[in-house]
């Protein structure tokens, strides 16, 4: 069975620039609130992207899979939960998942997988030890 963290939740308020003229939240806006919380996770892990892009590595999505159950509008409060799955030293998938504060509606679902990619090599790499030390622990 593969390994998972479980990662701090990121409340996220929607603004009307998040929203269509309706009030209702733009689709790829979860895509960027789901993109939030993964960057708070590798933060809370002490994981610098900033450090790791001068170093010529990079995180790369490999595939996105997600699905709307339910509109985001403007002035609500959401929180993004998001749980690491360890596949492999070189694959980690995210459990994220968009939720309305007040009524605890699933707004969306999204399952990301991801990858460490090295600029200088031109390939997929292993991720930063201290990412797969989590694992190690859990």
């Amino acid at each position: 069975m593969n390994k998972i963290h479980k990662c701090k939740d990121l409340n996220i308020f929607v603004y009307v620039e998040d929203t269509d003229f309706q009030g209702i939240v733009y689709h790829a806006n979860y895509l960027k609130y789901f993109e939030r919380a993964r960057s708070s996770c590798l933060r809370d892990l002490h994981i610098s992207q900033s450090q790791q892009i001068k170093e010529g590595k990079v995180f790369i999505i490999k595939t996105i899979k997600i699905d709307f159950i339910n509109p985001a509008k403007i002035e609500d409060r959401l929180f993004v939960t998001s749980e690491i799955e360890y596949s492999s030293d070189v694959r980690l998938f995210f459990h994220q998942q968009i939720k309305r504060i007040e009524s605890d509606d699933i707004i969306c679902r999204g399952k990301v997988e991801v990858c460490f990619y090295d600029q200088h090599k031109n390939k997929p790499v292993a991720f930063p030890e201290n990412l797969l030390e989590v694992f190690k622990n859990e």
